[in-house]
């Protein structure tokens, strides 16, 4: 049988919290990359969502990263939200250039799309993904509630569908199926949609977003209604990357570990995740 690949991953790979409970102790600040990419395979590229690195940090990622390990990063807000995809090629190839020397660590590039980015703007997104680079895969989040069912569900997957672009799978169920407990929940309420959990995959690298609730029990029961049908899709010859979130995010490596883990106990020939760096250094001791 041939060897599946399942990426996860987290919504960031620099997160001080984890130094020391999943990433080396010493782990120096501007260095989590590094041992990041030995952990897990993949990673939210929302660091691009904000703003475009330089060159030189581009060049930084490109040499912390473990070979094959991918980010899936996030288009910048300037052109999804700003300009709304209007009249954004120039900057849209501009950044895929600058991109361009990650080479294979790129696992593609997200359009998220504002909850106002409704169907009158799908002329915009169809121009768009017809000006994009081909040289990688691209994957477009919506917010917009006419998109989770009916005609503009329908409308929305044709153009994707036609245009071998995958639909990011946004799960926000389980944070909204309780008030929140903590003022991390009660920010997460605020930002995240309210939309159904849609399951299908349009191509053969699916993406999902699974956002936990800060209730590890409700979190965990939502991760797990996932398990089956990522090991479906990975029988059926996919390659998924399925990112967990959490309000505060302090225990999410263990949740994306959990969840591959799981899945290697369900699909046979699952290529493993990397070998993690020692939490500890251990420094040997001069007798001298």
């Amino acid at each position: 049988m041939t060897p599946r690949t399942l990426y996860v991953g987290c919504p960031m790979w620099a997160q001080r919290a984890w130094v020391g409970r999943f990433l080396p102790a010493d782990t120096a600040s501007g260095r989590e990359l590094h041992a990041y990419s030995r952990l897990l395979n993949a990673v939210e590229g929302n660091t691009t969502f904000y703003a475009s690195p330089t060159p030189s940090i581009v060049a930084r990622w490109r040499d912390q990263a473990l070979p094959g390990f991918r980010f899936v990063f996030k288009v910048p807000q300037h052109i999804t939200h700003d300009r709304r995809l209007r009249g954004i090629a120039t900057e849209l190839a501009a950044f895929c250039q600058l991109m361009e020397p990650l080479g294979d660590l790129v696992g593609g590039f997200t359009l998220q799309l504002p909850a106002s980015f409704g169907p009158d703007d799908l002329g915009a997104l169809e121009w768009t993904l017809h000006q994009r680079s081909t040289a990688w895969r691209w994957s477009v989040e919506v917010r917009h509630a006419a998109f989770f069912s009916g005609t503009g569900r329908a409308s929305l997957d044709s153009i994707l569908s036609s245009q071998g672009v995958e639909r990011v799978l946004l799960d926000t169920e389980s944070l909204f199926s309780h008030p929140p407990l903590t003022d991390e929940g009660r920010e997460e309420w605020e930002q995240k949609p309210r939309v159904a959990a849609l399951h299908e995959p349009l191509t053969d690298h699916p993406i999902v977003r699974f956002i936990g609730t800060d209730d590890p029990v409700v979190t965990a029961a939502g991760i797990a209604r996932w398990q089956p049908i990522v090991a479906d899709w990975l029988s059926e010859g996919r390659t998924p990357t399925v990112f967990l979130h959490t309000p505060d995010n302090t225990g999410t490596p263990a949740l994306a570990l959990a969840f591959h883990k799981m899945l290697a106990s369900l699909v046979e020939d699952l290529n493993p995740l990397p070998t993690p760096l020692p939490l500890l250094v251990h420094e040997q001791i001069s007798l001298f």
